[in-house]
């Protein structure tokens, strides 16, 4: 499509932590970046009176308890979906299935089957001019990209080992309360799903690898906590330790836990091959750490890069070198590239495919942790 004055229409479906977000994120792109225009028409949630006072507090302009008559709305053009995992799936198709561009968080769906559909309903769209994209929203930090560049350009060497681990404490205390996100049947798995799904996908997308077979272990460490009508059971983990082994030989081990005492947003990467290697942290996330094993013994560590100079990814719609952005930046830049995509009518990354492919790793992992045994992944992975 031609950029031209009318605005693309938004709406919003929920609107709690990534409704907040994502509402951030569409209320400054316009500002940030030279995308096409929107509008933010609409928030929905399933509660009047919350979903209303979030709209007027987010800046949207009306608010609904009906996704269905949203989406069909003729002024509403792209469908955001931050709702659990459990509604990812038909609320997506039928957004694709009427037309309208669509981004999902992460992950794409609660099982193999779901995602399955959802990425044949989008590639269906596609051939339509309909584009969909999922919210993998890590991808868009700029020292994560340089990464992902470094490694391409074989700054690395020949690439053998990823430790991935990340890790929240917001789950220690045995009196925490229930939540959706510790039910299996609305948010699928808990800590795999919810932080290990980042993991998995940084895998992909560092090294450009699938992976090809998978050994796994989980906890539940707290199996019931306290919920309205007393306490409820707990269904899901609490952690997962993994080993991945990639179809271009090297190793990953992910990590994924909410129950690491004392940290609260840790995404760890490291990545080592046989010319340097890299480090990431998303506590510090303007900085990236790189070794060249190429200078001279008594001159080799590693560098820290602080990624803000103007040639960085993204940095160019944002402030004078130094000047650190945050996590909900990139969110901002994960709607940029949404838009450009819809402009530019291109197939926008990550796909539905990729998240199915997220998927099927995560259904991999799953497995492998409940039956202790080794499990190949993706392919070969039934659809449950």
């Amino acid at each position: 499509m031609s950029r031209t004055s009318s605005a693309l229409g938004v709406a919003v479906i929920g609107h709690s932590f990534m409704g907040k977000a994502h509402s951030q994120a569409w209320r400054n792109v316009n500002a940030t970046f030279d995308t096409p225009k929107v509008a933010m028409r609409v928030l929905v949630g399933r509660d009047a009176g919350t979903v209303e006072a979030s709209a007027r507090r987010y800046g949207w302009e009306a608010s609904s308890i009906d996704w269905r008559a949203s989406i069909l709305r003729e002024d509403v053009d792209i469908v955001d979906i931050c709702t659990p995992g459990a509604l990812h799936a038909e609320i997506a198709i039928f957004a694709l299935e009427h037309g309208k561009h669509v981004l999902v968080e992460k992950p794409l769906a609660n099982t193999v089957a779901q995602a399955q559909a959802m990425a044949e309903a989008a590639s269906a769209a596609a051939d339509a001019g309909v584009v969909s994209m999922l919210g993998f929203n890590y991808r868009r930090v700029p020292a994560l990209v340089l990464a992902r560049d470094l490694v391409a350009a074989g700054r690395l060497g020949e690439l053998r080992q990823l430790n991935i681990r990340y890790y929240q404490d917001w789950l220690v205390d045995a009196g925490s309360p229930m939540s959706w996100r510790l039910r299996r049947e609305e948010a699928g798995s808990g800590a795999l799903g919810d932080l290990g799904s980042h993991a998995v996908d940084q895998v992909h997308y560092l090294t450009g690898a699938k992976v090809s077979s998978v050994s796994a272990t989980s906890k539940t460490f707290v199996s019931r906590r306290p919920g309205a009508a007393g306490d409820e059971e707990v269904t899901v983990d609490d952690a997962i330790w993994s080993t991945l082994e990639l179809d271009n030989g090297a190793v990953a081990t992910v990590e994924a836990t909410r129950m690491a005492t004392g940290r609260k947003n840790s995404f760890r990467i490291e990545a080592y091959g046989s010319r340097g290697s890299l480090a990431f942290d998303l506590e510090s996330l303007n900085h990236l750490q790189l070794c060249d094993s190429g200078a001279p013994a008594g001159e080799q560590g590693s560098k820290t890069i602080l990624v803000t100079e103007p040639e960085h990814p993204y940095l160019d719609g944002w402030w004078p070198t130094g000047h650190v952005l945050g996590w909900a930046d990139t969110f901002t830049h994960e709607i940029r590239d949404l838009l450009l995509a819809i402009e530019g009518n291109t197939q926008a990354s990550p796909s539905f495919a990729e998240g199915l492919e997220v998927q099927r790793v995560l259904s991999a992992i799953e497995h492998s942790a409940a039956n202790n045994c080794a499990r190949v992944a993706p392919d070969p992975v039934p659809v449950t």
